[in-house]
């Protein structure tokens, strides 16, 4: 059937389910969403049961739009907004898109501007016909935030094109009789890095992440030339579990090379990816690297990201439905479960996941209403890979700063901005309220306070603890006065000119460039000092040479000459911050999922983890399993 022919019956249906009185002008699909036009908004407000009744009938997302001619001026808007919505909810801006019929309330609370069930929304849209979409003002400055922001408001347009276009691919009719289910291993297959499977039936091709391998030029990308995959203008859809670079640093390269449609991931993942694209190839440049895409590509990705939220059920293609659940990995971080047919096959996919409540996230979500297939992360997959618990931890990073501090030394930790970086920040704020360690300066250089300032943005993907901090007792750990953002070349010199008691929290995280660097020339010779790693540190990196214990550092010096640094500094690891399951908790994972998969793959980890992870769970839980190998294709159906 045409897809105006599918339209066409679509709005029939709708008509005969709307209550008497009620009218539509048009339907047309936007992504996945269904799309009403209506010249009575007022009255689509009134009931808010009217669009939730018909997304039932439909068993698809339903939008609605005003007609532009039925829109309060923005200036009455504005005024009718400020009397409807409690003050305490602190409006900071408007913008009112006439296409759409949305206006953008950004607000420091904006739960006050939703309103119990969404009742003030619905308050809103009565009094002035325009639809109200909410967004938090971000309680730090982000950069990345603000951009995207303006980027995506300067760009509606051409968005919504792009929507239309993806939306008629999704809702088209299934024309295939036959019924099989493959996945494609593109990369991260027996080895970490690189990231990529495609997911296929006869109707679809779904891409799960395009990760680069940053520390490999032989194999940094994923196997992208293979024919299921190639030409790339085949793949209906692009799926990004977490913003980590070795699942999404690839996916602008995509669209240099032809794919053109949408690429799905929740709304922190979208302002991370960003951040770490623009950072990675700002980087590789500055190390004269060949850089595998330009900015642009970096935007052209940004307009056909299409957000998703944690438990919305979304089709993403004619014969695929998608839902994403916390991983517990990073924020936003998502296991991603695909519905396949009307019942026919469920796959999960968990990218990198962590199994117990740490200080950010909740544990990763293991409870699905189907689930046959799984395709597991297996980073610490080998027998004897378990980590301390997060409490032994804290109380080890709390004594190492302590010692330190009292002995007038300076702790250098070498952190990834993303993550890590994060939960130490939450241990040492927590820690000085307390009074565990004395009152001291928390700098956070390099990307570690822009990608704080996206945490702070999203609020919701944080635990219950977190949030109930956040929003009930109106603190926000992030905003403590004990941390230093350094913003500049000369703020970074004026610590090292100046020593004295501190933490210093720098990117990179193995110490293989960035900032820490320079505090590691200037704090190494001290013995006072403290380099305290709290994440992996990969063979052939500078940390992990530290940790074998050397004691003289080559680097290079300004003119390209090496210079040799003495390592008088006291080395402690700090193990348990990782954001991945140790042994146990992949595990329990599995163990305790429901319902009970059929079978699991186990990828995202070296070769011996993979094997004994599979091997593990077939043994003891007689679960079909198999670590996968790259560039292998597997049938599920």
């Amino acid at each position: 059937m045409p897809i105006e022919d599918v339209l066409l019956d679509l709005k029939n249906k709708i008509e005969k389910n709307l209550p008497a009185g009620v009218t539509i002008t048009d339907v047309e699909f936007e992504g996945p969403q269904l799309v009403l036009y209506t010249e009575e908004p007022r009255k689509f407000a009134d009931d808010g049961n009217i669009i939730r009744n018909l997304a039932k009938e439909l068993r698809t997302r339903i939008a609605m739009r005003p007609d532009p001619r039925v829109l309060a001026t923005p200036e009455d808007s504005i005024s009718i907004i400020e009397e409807v919505v409690p003050k305490e909810s602190v409006i900071s801006s408007y913008y009112f898109d006439p296409d759409s019929g949305e206006v953008i309330i950004e607000a420091e609370k904006p739960g006050l501007v939703i309103g119990k069930h969404g009742a003030t929304l619905r308050e809103i849209t009565k009094q002035i016909g325009w639809i109200p979409k909410v967004a938090r003002t971000p309680p730090i400055k982000s950069r990345t935030v603000k951009n995207i922001r303006e980027f995506m408001r300067n760009n509606l347009k051409e968005r919504k094109e792009i929507l239309k276009s993806v939306g008629r691919k999704i809702h088209k009719e299934c024309t295939s009789k036959d019924q099989w289910i493959r996945i494609t291993s593109l990369g991260g297959c027996k080895e970490v890095g690189r990231s990529c499977f495609l997911l296929s039936t006869p109707e679809s091709r779904v891409l799960i992440d395009c990760g680069v391998n940053v520390g490999s030029d032989e194999n940094m990308t994923p196997y992208l030339y293979v024919p299921e995959v190639f030409p790339l203008n085949q793949i209906d859809a692009v799926v990004v579990t977490h913003a980590h670079l070795d699942h999404q640093g690839l996916v602008p390269l995509l669209f240099k090379y032809g794919y053109d449609g949408p690429v799905y991931c929740t709304p922190p993942t979208r302002d991370l990816m960003v951040l770490l694209q623009l950072d990675y190839i700002d980087v590789a440049a500055k190390e004269g690297k060949k850089i595998p895409y330009e900015s642009g590509m970096v935007a052209k990705t940004l307009k056909h990201i299409i957000p998703l939220d944690y438990e919305e059920v979304t089709d993403i293609a004619p014969d695929i439905k998608l839902t994403f659940h916390n991983a517990g990995h990073i924020l936003g971080s998502a296991i991603s479960h695909f519905h396949i047919g009307d019942g026919l096959h469920n796959v999960v996919f968990t990218g990198d996941y962590k199994y117990e409540k740490t200080r950010l996230f909740d544990p990763a979500v293991n409870k699905f209403p189907r689930v046959e297939t799984v395709v597991s992360e297996a980073t610490y997959g080998n027998s004897n890979a378990f980590q301390p618990s997060l409490k032994d931890a804290e109380r080890h990073l709390q004594m190492v700063v302590k010692n330190t501090v009292e002995r007038g030394g300076i702790c250098l930790i070498p952190a990834f901005a993303v993550g890590r970086s994060q939960e130490v920040m939450i241990v040492l704020e927590e820690s000085i309220r307390k009074g565990l360690i004395p009152e001291i300066p928390v700098y956070l250089d390099g990307m570690i306070w822009e990608a704080t300032a996206i945490h702070a943005t999203h609020p919701e993907y944080l635990n219950n603890d977190l949030r109930k901090l956040i929003f009930q007792k109106g603190q926000n750990p992030f905003l403590s006065e004990c941390f230093r953002p350094v913003d500049s070349h000369e703020a970074r010199q004026k610590i090292i000119q100046n020593p004295h008691p501190c933490v210093i929290l720098a990117t990179s995280g193995m110490m293989n460039g960035g900032p820490v660097m320079d505090y590691f020339k200037a704090f190494a010779e001290e013995p006072r000092n403290s380099l305290v790693f709290v994440g992996y540190q990969a063979d052939g990196t500078i940390g992990r040479r530290i940790q074998k214990g050397w004691k003289e550092i080559p680097m290079t010096g300004k003119n390209g000459s090496t210079e040799i640094i003495k390592m008088n500094m006291e080395v402690q690891v700090v193990d348990g911050f990782s954001g991945h399951s140790d042994r146990r908790q992949l595990m329990d994972y599995i163990k305790k999922m429901q319902p009970r998969p059929e079978r699991v793959f186990t990828e995202h980890g070296d070769e011996k983890a993979c094997v004994d992870l599979a091997s593990s769970i077939y043994k003891k839980l007689k679960i079909e399993t198999r670590a996968l190998t790259n560039l292998e294709t597997v049938r599920l159906l």
